[in-house]
């Protein structure tokens, strides 16, 4: 299907080198001498501007940049490769981009709309440079990753329940600790929900998370039907007026139960206490598994109906362009991503900051 496996790989490395090394002493030239440090006023303003960009103005831009780096380098570096001795967009410049997308993970779906995109332009002589090139690919990915995405309708739901479900090893109990903290930090009253009772050892990591983060838990013996143990914790949130509740959910089983009729007995134990719940379900995803993500999105939408994605350990892969593939696919919206290992590295997933942090 894809032409792209004529070329040779040693071209590729050749000028991908090239490119980096380019990068790299551009990079260096830009940075202050280690000699010269900023005065304390200078500091201090320095301080008060990040402080009041927030973390939604420049300074989450830049730390995205820095956590997106192996992807941007993947992508946008290459890209910079393509002009390498070329005048014009050829066949051959767009067979080498067509390459590019499908190394970084955007999916097939995606980079065929993308290259019949700016095929479509380069006969129009819309674009004649790296740099329009990169501006029309920021232009169609950022269409492609934004959906519409509703906030949390907690006041009006209470308690609104969330849940979170993902095959094991994507850091899903890690992410359900950081949205815990997420809305503690903003006053909310929140219940996690130890409704992994199959997983050796899972229901003591969410105890200790819960303990860590401030918030209170509710947990049987392991080994406990998931769907009573979902059942009495929302029903506890329910008497008790907890705001949010998020609910761990095996990923998979060791008994003959299919995970996916066990996931489905849960919701609907749920809805029998709050009749609107879930009123979110989350899929977690690893970034780092690649197209796996794709097969897994598949498999739970078909089930469940995921309402939402979390896209973890984009810091750690140089394929972060499956967000993309997942989120064009599927037309599911990215509610947050993970961006490294600390607590608030679960950041609000931002379309505009995530495409202007790859290119």
């Amino acid at each position: 299907m894809f032409k792209w496996f004529k070329r040779k790989k040693e071209k590729r490395e050749a000028e991908g080198q090239e490119i980096i090394k380019k990068n790299e002493a551009m990079k260096s030239e830009e940075k202050q001498p280690e000699g010269i440090k900023m005065e304390p006023d200078q500091a201090e303003k320095a301080g008060e501007r990040e402080q009041k960009e927030g973390k939604s103005g420049f300074g989450f831009i830049n730390r995205l940049k820095q956590r997106l780096s192996k992807t941007r380098q993947a992508l946008t570096s290459r890209i910079d490769g393509l002009f390498l001795g070329k005048k014009q967009i050829d066949e051959e410049v767009l067979e080498e981009l067509e390459e590019i997308l499908i190394m970084a993970d955007l999916g097939v779906k995606a980079t065929q709309e993308l290259i019949q995109t700016i095929t479509k332009k380069v006969s129009h002589k819309e674009i004649n440079n790296v740099e329009e090139l990169k501006k029309v690919l920021k232009e169609e990915i950022f269409k492609m990753i934004s959906i519409n995405r509703p906030d949390f309708d907690i006041e009006r739901q209470r308690p609104f329940v969330v849940m979170m479900v993902g095959v094991n090893g994507v850091g899903k109990t890690t992410t359900i600790a950081k949205l815990a903290k997420y809305y503690y930090d903003q006053g909310k009253k929140v219940l996690l929900v130890a409704a992994d009772t199959f997983r050796a050892a899972a229901i003591e990591q969410l105890q200790a998370w819960a303990q860590r983060v401030g918030v209170d838990i509710y947990s049987q013996q392991s080994g406990a039907d998931p769907a009573a143990v979902a059942f009495d914790g929302v029903q506890l949130a329910k008497n008790k007026g907890y705001d949010i509740v998020f609910i761990d959910t095996a990923g998979r089983l060791h008994t003959k139960i299919n995970l996916m009729e066990e996931l489905k007995k849960i919701k609907r134990v749920i809805q029998k206490i709050v009749p609107a719940a879930p009123h979110e379900i989350f899929l977690v995803l690893d970034a780092t598994t690649g197209q796996n993500a794709t097969s897994q999105t598949k498999l739970f939408n078909e089930a469940l109906g995921i309402t939402g994605i979390i896209m973890t350990k984009l810091d750690g892969t140089a394929k972060g362009g499956i967000l993309v593939s997942v989120a064009h696919e599927f037309r599911i919206p990215i509610h947050f991503i993970g961006i490294g290992e600390k607590m608030d590295d679960l950041k609000p997933f931002d379309p505009e900051a995530f495409v202007e942090a790859l290119f």
